[in-house]
């Protein structure tokens, strides 16, 4: 009996450490920092590898030859592989932005964040050289200005004066400007040259043709003699005249416009003195010849442009035939034989 009892105590003490050591395994498991989302133990994440520095101006890594010696600096916010890059790299990159301007902002092309660029001392008299240096080259632009301005003004000072002993005479001329008040003359003279130009630029003429045009057929039926319009004008619509007057319409050519105006004056004294030899008064007679002048040359420019117009709107386009090559050739535009 004592030898059974003995056997059922060992069996006894061998269940209750099972149990302990069962209960010990659930409550380090329950104990565990677990995954909020899946419940389950939380898994220590293995370290990731660095990320290998690369150069976005010459593409080297670190592990190429190039890069050896060199240093490396993260001049900006970027992230990832952009934010490293090669000191002299950056160096020449920030030499070709600048242009010779050490003192120009540089900023990351990526992020836009601006480059801290540490200049070092180089002395007093270093320094008043450079600023010296940078009031001549930022004050240059404003002196070539001037200069130009001021040469254009005395040109057109002298262009006045000239054209004033031209128009009413050279002794006449010397007495207008010597009685003058200066400063009247020094605002008069300049204008002179002005006002041609802005003259020369007005299309008179062609306003008067498109009125023509317009009345031509109702209220100056004999213009037709001189200026005809095609018989199909009648039929085609304002607007379809007008694109087509535009498209004759001569271009504002700056070097004729300046020409024209500046040899206005001498033109209108050389016909002056043809047609109205006369006239006694100077300037009179150079006011005749100017005005006989610009009036025949705008009778001229009206017919010949009404001329362009008519020719324009007989313009056709035949079919591409043997016969047409033949009889107009392979001229892209060709006159009607």
């Amino acid at each position: 009996m004592e030898h059974i009892n003995a056997t059922d105590n060992d069996n006894d003490n061998r269940e209750l450490v099972q149990s302990n050591e069962e209960i010990d395994r659930i409550l380090s498991i329950s104990l565990a920092p677990r995954n909020i989302s899946t419940g389950s133990p939380n898994i220590q994440p293995q370290p990731q590898p660095a990320l290998q520095r690369y150069c976005w101006v010459c593409f080297a890594t670190e592990e190429d030859e190039d890069s050896a010696g060199h240093e490396w600096i993260k001049p900006c916010n970027c992230k990832g592989t952009l934010k490293w890059v090669h000191q002299n790299c950056l160096q020449r990159w920030v030499d070709e932005k600048q242009k010779g301007n050490s003192f120009k902002r540089v900023q990351c092309q990526q992020c836009q964040t601006e480059y801290i660029i540490v200049l070092p001392n180089m002395g007093v008299l270093a320094d008043l050289l450079e600023g010296i240096d940078n009031v001549i080259r930022r004050s240059s632009p404003f002196i070539a200005a001037g200069i130009f301005v001021g040469s254009f003004y005395w040109t057109a000072v002298t262009y006045g004066a000239i054209t004033i002993l031209q128009v009413v005479g050279h002794e006449e001329g010397l007495r207008i400007l010597e009685d003058t008040d200066h400063i009247f003359l020094m605002v008069a003279l300049p204008a002179i040259p002005v006002c041609l130009v802005l003259g020369r630029m007005i299309r008179w003429e062609e306003a008067i043709l498109r009125y023509l045009q317009n009345r031509q057929r109702k209220n100056f039926r004999m213009l037709g003699l001189i200026l005809p319009i095609p018989e199909d004008s009648e039929n085609n619509s304002q607007q379809d005249n007008n694109q087509i007057s535009r498209n004759i319409s001569d271009t504002l050519s700056t070097t004729r416009v300046l020409c024209g105006a500046l040899l206005l004056p001498s033109i209108s004294s050389i016909v002056g003195r043809v047609l109205f030899s006369s006239v006694k008064n100077n300037l009179h007679r150079t006011l005749l010849g100017g005005l006989a002048f610009v009036t025949f040359k705008g009778m001229l420019k009206i017919y010949f442009k009404q001329k362009q117009f008519s020719r324009k709107k007989q313009r056709k386009i035949v079919d591409y035939t043997d016969e047409n090559i033949q009889r107009f050739g392979n001229s892209r535009s060709i006159h009607e034989p």
